[in-house]
């Protein structure tokens, strides 16, 4: 017996959709399932994950890993949710995306990088739901990925216990606004949601790429927006000149990685 299955990158929040919004991103993880003797590691997050639906015995792990650890590019979502698919396969079991998030998205801690990785597109989850809005965005994503990494859990405790109620209001509406130019393909309105209060201001100093990118736009920028919790950044580029502005942006940014991207339009699943 052996299959062999692959999630995706994922980038949440997107500007102002704090802990609600993901999109899955064509860069992939693997892992092969296989028979074998010696045990697998059990910490492993995607074996912790296949083991909430399938027994481990007899069962070996091959990972193949291409996503960046601890850059908020949602490679511990990739991870779990490689195990959850695998788990389901192994077990027989048909599965959709929210009976998959319900297992394991208290493994992750909160719900947004592991619905898009399990739905693919681009991704509104609350309360367990996941409604998976557009299988594209306006915009070509490219990935700044610096050297430097940020644990989720460093990045959460920079987050103000209260925020004023205009800053609220504010964030609501350019919510509002991203799910629209989600939904109609807009760039206009998505470059207008791009205007976070909510996160990005308290982890600025996690991620210094956003306020660089953001002083000095690379041609063709439509927004730049902080990646899950940073330390990378999403330059949404305008579709034809993303290649020119990756370009651009890897002569002003020797340091980091400059990977440009497109939306799946699959999430997790057996190759």
């Amino acid at each position: 017996m052996s299959i062999r299955v692959r999630a995706p990158a994922t980038t949440a929040n997107i500007g102002p959709a704090f802990d609600c919004a993901a999109a899955a991103l064509d860069l992939w993880n693997e892992v092969e399932i296989s028979e074998s003797a010696p045990p697998p590691d059990r910490d492993h997050l995607a074996v912790r994950a296949f083991e909430r639906i399938a027994p481990l015995e007899g069962l070996g792990f091959s990972f193949t890993d291409r996503i960046p650890r601890e850059r908020g590019l949602g490679s511990s979502a990739a991870t779990i949710a490689l195990g959850l698919v695998a788990g389901a396969l192994v077990a027989g079991r048909d599965l959709d995306p929210e009976e998959l998030l319900a297992i394991g998205v208290d493994l992750e801690g909160h719900p947004d990088n592991l619905a898009a990785a399990l739905a693919g597109g681009v991704c509104l989850t609350w309360n367990g739901a996941i409604a998976r809005i557009a299988n594209d965005a306006p915009a070509t994503p490219i990935a700044l990925v610096p050297a430097e990494r940020v644990g989720t859990r460093a990045a959460r405790e920079a987050l103000p216990s209260f925020i004023s109620h205009a800053d609220a209001a504010h964030n609501v509406a350019r919510a509002a606004v991203l799910g629209a130019s989600l939904a109609t393909g807009s760039v206009t309105l998505f470059a207008a949601a791009a205007d976070d209060r909510l996160h990005e201001p308290y982890r600025a100093g996690w991620a210094p790429l956003l306020g660089a990118v953001r002083e000095h736009p690379p041609a063709g920028m439509i927004a730049a927006t902080l990646s899950g919790s940073g330390p990378s950044v999403i330059v949404w580029a305008q579709r034809e000149t993303a290649a020119a502005c990756a370009d651009e942006l890897r002569l002003a940014f020797p340091d980091a990685d400059v990977l440009t991207l497109s939306i799946s339009t699959t999430g997790a699943g057996q190759v």
